[in-house]
């Protein structure tokens, strides 16, 4: 993976990036509603983190995007919170320390913005990604911060910075 690189998202990335998440989480089996399949920025990912204190990434190797991940305010929350949000990896990019590599590319952009704490909301069955997030500074919490939408996530996080 020596022609990996973490950059910020670009707006002629937006359908790679819709299609690289979308086919994540039919592969995971992860409900329509509820979750980040039926976020309406999906196909405008771009657009949706151009605004103050939020930025999304993406991996790309050799022009191919193989996955992402972003950093913004939690919806709907009064606090100086932000929210890991969306970060999916096609099954080429797992198990390859990428995904250490991109929460600690998110979580310096939060500092950087001024963030006390990082949000997360997953799913039960996402084992992997939950190890990773322990190992990553993330404790359980009993129940979700803000607002996000994605009432089908019963699994919160959250993380000092």
């Amino acid at each position: 993976m020596e022609n990996v690189l973490i950059r910020e998202i670009r707006k002629e990335d937006n359908p790679q990036v819709a299609s690289v998440i979308r086919k994540v989480l039919v592969d995971l089996g992860v409900p329509k509603v509820g979750t980040a399949y039926a976020d309406t920025a999906l196909d405008h990912m771009f657009e949706h983190y151009d605004k103050p204190k939020a930025t999304y990434f993406v991996v790309e190797e050799n022009g191919v995007i193989l996955g992402c991940a972003g950093v913004a305010q939690l919806d709907n929350y009064e606090g100086n919170i932000c929210e890991l949000q969306k970060m999916y990896f096609l099954e080429a990019a797992r198990g390859k320390g990428i995904g250490n590599k991109m929460i600690n590319t998110c979580l310096e952009r939060a500092k950087e913005y001024g963030f006390e704490g990082c949000y997360l909301e997953t799913m039960p069955y996402m084992e992997a990604a939950q190890k990773l997030y322990k190992r990553m500074g993330f404790d359980y919490i009993d129940a979700p911060m803000g607002d996000t939408g994605h009432y089908s996530c019963p699994v919160w996080m959250l993380k000092t910075l």
